[in-house]
């Protein structure tokens, strides 16, 4: 569903990812890890076209999408969230997700209705995917921020993905919004029978829900299996948790 081939970026001297082959099959929860500064979210990037490789190809569902602008590959059935939220603060929570449902259904332009009349059913339904139906109606910047990248969530779900790539979605939450929120993800990704990527700093997330693992160190790849595979790589805990037991340390 998703293949990325040698793909490399560098700006100006520095390489932020080198030579990256990675493959996500159809249905799989998939992760890559690795310390700060080990290209993850410069490979996201990559992957969603708001960053264009120096060298590589990246194909979503068969097509080659390398360059293609992020929008256009959205259409074409990939979703992201961002490290930090990316919502309407302004907004209600309700209205946030019914203009990425006008946005994925080309009524935007539509001059001639009002919004407030448009894909109601649809977003309410939404909100209730996620657990934020009682909250259709709060201004989403008052939102805390566990409740603030549900809604995220939301509007990538909005567009109707058949692969979505979610950049540390637990990041800066409690441990019981975070417990909800892994929670969240793994039941829609079954219901919805979704291709999903993620990273992640917290093992004991990664390890709960990802079919395989990516481990990313100095913009490379150096470590892509199962689980258990690369629970038990030496080079893995040398370079990313010490010799600690993955699992136990964020």
């Amino acid at each position: 569903m998703l293949e990325v081939r040698g793909l490399s970026k560098s700006f100006g001297g520095f390489r932020a990812v080198s030579d990256v082959d990675l493959a996500v099959a159809e249905g799989e929860i998939a992760a890559v890890i690795g310390p700060n500064g080990a290209g993850k979210s410069t490979l996201f990037s990559l992957i969603t076209g708001h960053l264009r490789p120096t060298t590589g190809s990246v194909f979503v569902d068969g097509r080659d999408v390398t360059g293609v602008a992020p929008y256009k590959i959205c259409g074409m059935g990939l979703g992201r969230s961002f490290q930090r939220t990316n919502i309407f603060p302004k907004l209600t929570v309700l209205e946030n997700v019914r203009a990425a449902l006008l946005a994925h259904r080309g009524r935007g332009p539509n001059l001639w209705s009002r919004a407030s009349r448009l894909c109601c059913g649809e977003a309410e339904a939404l909100l209730g995917s996620i657990g934020l139906a009682g909250r259709a109606h709060v201004v989403a910047g008052t939102l805390s921020y566990g409740n603030q990248k549900q809604l995220e969530l939301g509007i990538a779900l909005a567009s109707d993905p058949k692969i979505l790539l979610l950049d540390e979605p637990t990041a800066g939450m409690s441990a019981s919004e975070t417990h909800e929120t892994i929670a969240l993800i793994g039941r829609i990704a079954r219901e919805r029978r979704l291709t999903l990527l993620f990273t992640e700093h917290d093992m004991a997330v990664v390890f709960s829900i990802a079919q395989r693992i990516a481990v990313m160190h100095q913009g490379r790849v150096i470590a892509h299996g199962d689980p258990n595979a690369v629970r038990a790589d030496a080079h893995v805990r040398r370079v990313y948790l010490g010799d600690a037991p993955m699992g136990t340390r964020r």
